[in-house]
């Protein structure tokens, strides 16, 4: 088994399964800050993983959804997992969409304490956010083990890189 593999199994462990991960998302601002560079914001939200993409509902007329719209380019810390990186955020449409039909059965399944509470399926900008891992670091044991992962050409790499 590859280093990526083995890093992969981790990720699968910590994250897969169906499980309700929280994550915090970062994206960039569209307006600039007073020094005139880019702004980061970020928060947290629940997050479904499945073979390297976490998958959230939400609103198309959110911030994050205007921010990713303009710039795709995200980065992911999943909370207490020792798990982060970045990704490709992107809007695969309403929820209810008959492309998202297996999906979205899998977002009620793992959300289904508050899936209902916070959406309104009937909304056509209830949408699913697919955040589409590029590049990540995953750690184990206190730092004595790293995983650093580039998911574009499925290899370990130098922290930060993509080959």
């Amino acid at each position: 088994m590859s280093r990526f593999e083995e890093g992969l199994k981790l990720i699968e462990e910590r994250c897969g399964n169906g499980k309700d991960n929280l994550i915090s998302l970062s994206t960039i601002a569209m307006e600039l800050n007073g020094d005139g560079n880019p702004r980061p914001y970020i928060r947290d939200v629940d997050a479904f993983y499945e073979d390297g993409v976490f998958y959230v509902t939400t609103w198309a007329k959110s911030t994050k959804m205007q921010q990713i719209e303009k710039n795709p380019e995200v980065a992911f810390s999943v909370c207490n997992q020792w798990f982060s990186g970045n990704g490709i955020g992107e809007n695969l449409g309403w929820v209810l969409d008959p492309k998202n039909t297996e999906l979205r059965a899998k977002l009620r399944e793992t959300f289904a304490i508050w899936y209902d509470y916070a959406n309104n399926e009937k909304d056509q900008d209830c949408i699913i956010l697919a955040i589409r891992i590029t590049r990540a670091t995953v750690i184990k044991d206190h730092g004595a083990v790293r995983y650093n992962m580039d998911f574009v050409n499925k290899v370990e790499t130098e922290e930060g890189k993509i080959k």
